[in-house]
C-alpha cells in the first residue's frame, strides 16, 4: 500500500512539474492533481497495454517512437476526465507527457519495486 502512495506521489509531482514547466497545461488545485495521477496509474496499468498492442506496426515501423504519441494520448485521456486539468492541444499532450515520464524514471531509481525507498551504500576495503 505504501509502494501505491509513493507511486502516485511521485506521478503528482510530475504532473505537477508538467504544469509549471509546458505551456498548454493547467491543472488546478491539489486533488486534482492527486486525483490524475491516481487516475493516470490507472489508465497506464489498463489501457496504454491495449493502446501499444494495437497500434504495434506503427510503433515498430516507427522505432518506439509512436509510443510518444500513446503517453501523450494517456495523459489527454486523465484530462479530459478532469473539469480542472486543461491540454491545450497535442503538443501540450505529448510535452506533458516527456515531463511525467521523466519524473517517474528518476524516481524509479530510488523506489524499489515494492515501492520502498532504496539506498545504496558503498563500503570501501583499505
Amino acid at each position: 500500500m505504501a509502494g501505491l502512495i509513493l507511486r502516485t506521489l511521485v506521478v503528482a509531482f510530475g504532473l505537477w512539474l508538467a504544469s509549471v514547466l509546458v505551456p498548454g497545461i493547467e491543472i488546478r488545485g491539489v486533488w486534482t492533481v492527486l486525483g490524475s495521477a491516481f487516475l493516470l496509474g490507472v489508465v497506464n496499468a489498463l489501457v496504454r497495454p491495449l493502446a501499444i498492442l494495437i497500434t504495434l506496426p506503427v510503433t515498430v515501423l516507427t522505432l518506439g517512437m509512436f509510443l510518444l504519441v500513446i503517453n501523450a494520448a494517456m495523459l489527454g485521456l486523465v484530462a479530459w476526465a478532469f473539469d480542472n486539468f486543461y491540454i491545450a492541444g497535442f503538443g501540450s499532450a505529448l510535452l506533458g507527457a516527456l515531463v511525467v515520464s521523466t519524473t517517474g524514471w528518476l524516481a524509479s531509481w530510488f523506489i524499489g519495486p515494492r515501492g520502498h525507498v532504496e539506498v545504496i551504500v558503498v563500503h570501501h576495503r583499505r
